[in-house]
């Protein structure tokens, strides 16, 4: 959870440019940021990453090794969660930064605690990384692709200040 509570850290800008450019308040108070749109959007980009990891997990692993599909599963379901902070954040502070290395190690450290969920011996084969490998891209690059071409396209008012 740290990750997603550190993403209130965030600015999209600095204080200096902030008062350069009132202008750039228009979108919220507007609703155009944080509007029923954007929330449906990261409800459906949601939607896909669970059933693209589920259902891969399912398909790559088989039901009939349950242990390692949920062992797959929840492996690229945090680590989605850590790259899609990550791929969000537009200035990175020290909390940021803490609380993503933070719960990426909390993570790696609670596997041996995890044998009734977890497969341990899986972990450290080629299959378990390949198969996470292939479900974390396939769950990753179509939102960034759109995410980039959004961005390219109709480029946030923070980003023109920027100059990014």
């Amino acid at each position: 959870m740290l990750p997603v509570f550190s993403l209130v850290l965030d600015q999209d800008v600095d204080e200096h440019l902030a008062n350069l450019y009132p202008e750039l308040y228009k979108e919220l108070t507007e609703g155009r940021s944080l509007s029923y749109r954007t929330f449906f959007v990261w409800v459906l980009v949601s939607i896909y990453q669970g059933g693209v990891i589920q259902g891969l997990s399912q398909i790559l692993v088989g039901l009939d090794h349950f242990k390692r599909m949920v062992t797959v599963s929840f492996t690229v379901l945090v680590l989605n969660e850590l790259i899609m902070v990550a791929l969000e954040i537009t200035t990175w502070h020290l909390w940021m930064i803490l609380a993503e290395i933070g719960t990426a190690i909390a993570f790696v450290a609670s596997i041996p605690f995890l044998g009734d969920y977890f497969e341990l011996d899986y972990v450290l084969s080629h299959a378990f990384l390949w198969r996470v490998i292939v479900i974390s891209a396939i769950s990753l690059i179509p939102p960034w692709v759109v995410k980039a071409i959004r961005r390219r396209l109709k480029p946030p008012s923070y980003a023109k200040v920027q100059g990014i």
